[in-house]
């Protein structure tokens, strides 16, 4: 939709081929049905794949306060919230929705919907789009924005991708990411629907936020974060008291055994962690049984709880699938395009954005601002 309104200056015939029954199906999900549209924080360094300073002309040309500007004149007011994270101010992802739509309208553009394309073929007078209802058509420059695989059930088949690799682009390796993450399931499937404030570890990289625990694993904002940095990592931990170090911990829980020496190690945590947390946590190292009294604790075992508690360690076994994902980590090499234009280096004419192309972000409207951004660029750079 950005792409369109960009490359229609009203003289152009601009069309979109959406393979949906409706467009913007994508937008409606996003930040649980409220949109985060961008991030005031957004920087070369939220985003990976092969070349992620790919991302640096549309940081030059059309990035967060533009986009802001953008669709503050179609009527979208917006708030910054936790993060630097952007939001509609009504908290309604359909009115972006609505409003990029009564742009799509004002400028003319053409919306197609149930076209899904089959193939794009090059000819001298332009390209050739073939769609699975037998129809086709032909335009003088393509822009291929499909989005990847993540959200299958919401239009996303990866077939933008088929079609690039048949012009002869290199596709990296594709997998799920701003997803869930998997772990041993003792102990996560027991705390199934329990949300904590905690510090999230993964290797070097750690985020903070609410995080829950699921039947299979770790879910929520951080977790969605460090999804995107998950490769060759065997381990996730918690901190679920960030605020204390590991010492302050350990004398916390001394004064808290002089000032209830017989409390049940089953309800020794309440007022502190979660109970149910903190039950799984002692057994999880051995504390036990949990009808011991607090008193019973050894100095080893009060050290052991604190460290526990400071970096309580998961083993990790994946993420979730595809039906799960918010972005697609891998696609389009960049190398192949021109970051200027986002057209294909080796097909004039032809461009590719957003999801599709070997970027992703980190949670929190960034993966959004890279589609506003190389759709705007796109669309300009097709009128040239």
């Amino acid at each position: 939709m950005m792409a369109a309104i960009a490359a229609s200056d009203f003289e152009n015939d601009v069309i979109i081929y959406e393979r949906n029954d409706r467009v913007g199906r994508k937008i409606l999900a996003t930040g649980n049905g409220r949109c985060n549209m961008t991030n005031i924080n957004a920087g070369i360094g939220n985003y990976y794949g092969g070349h992620p300073e790919f991302i640096k002309c549309a940081i030059d040309k059309f990035w967060v306060r533009k986009t802001m500007d953008f669709f503050s004149e179609l009527g979208i007011l917006c708030r910054e919230e936790e993060g630097g994270k952007i939001y509609p101010y009504s908290g309604q992802a359909s009115a972006v929705l609505d409003v990029l739509r009564m742009r799509l309208d004002k400028a003319g553009v053409k919306i197609k919907t149930k076209y899904e394309v089959k193939n794009i073929s090059k000819n001298k007078n332009g390209f050739t789009l073939s769609f699975y209802n037998g129809e086709t058509a032909r335009a003088d420059k393509v822009i291929i924005a499909t989005g990847g695989r993540a959200a299958p059930n919401l239009g996303s088949t990866g077939a933008g991708y088929e079609i690039l690799r048949r012009f002869g682009h290199t596709i990296t390796d594709l997998s799920p990411s701003l997803v869930q993450i998997k772990t041993d399931d003792d102990i996560v499937k027991k705390l199934k629907g329990i949300k904590l404030q905690a510090r999230v570890m993964l290797g070097e990289y750690s985020e903070r936020g609410e995080t829950l625990f699921t039947e299979y694993g770790l879910s929520g904002p951080p977790i969605f974060s460090l999804s995107a940095k998950l490769a060759g990592q065997k381990e996730i931990a918690l901190d679920m008291m960030p605020e204390y170090s590991t010492e302050q911990l350990t004398a916390l829980i001394y004064e808290r055994i002089t000032s209830n020496p017989e409390c049940a190690l089953e309800n020794f945590f309440v007022g502190m962690l979660n109970k149910r947390v903190g039950q799984s946590l002692l057994k999880s190292i051995g504390v036990e049984p949990l009808s011991r009294s607090a008193d019973t604790l050894s100095h080893k075992e009060i050290t052991r709880i604190a460290e526990t508690i400071k970096n309580w360690r998961f083993n990790v076994r994946g993420t979730m699938s595809w039906n799960n994902a918010q972005v697609t980590k891998g696609g389009a090499d960049t190398s192949e395009f021109d970051p200027e234009t986002m057209e294909s280096k080796l097909v004039k004419g032809l461009y590719a954005v957003g999801e599709l192309l070997d970027i992703d972000g980190d949670c929190g409207g960034y993966n959004l601002q890279w589609a506003w951004s190389s759709g705007y660029i796109a669309g300009m750079s097709m009128r040239q």
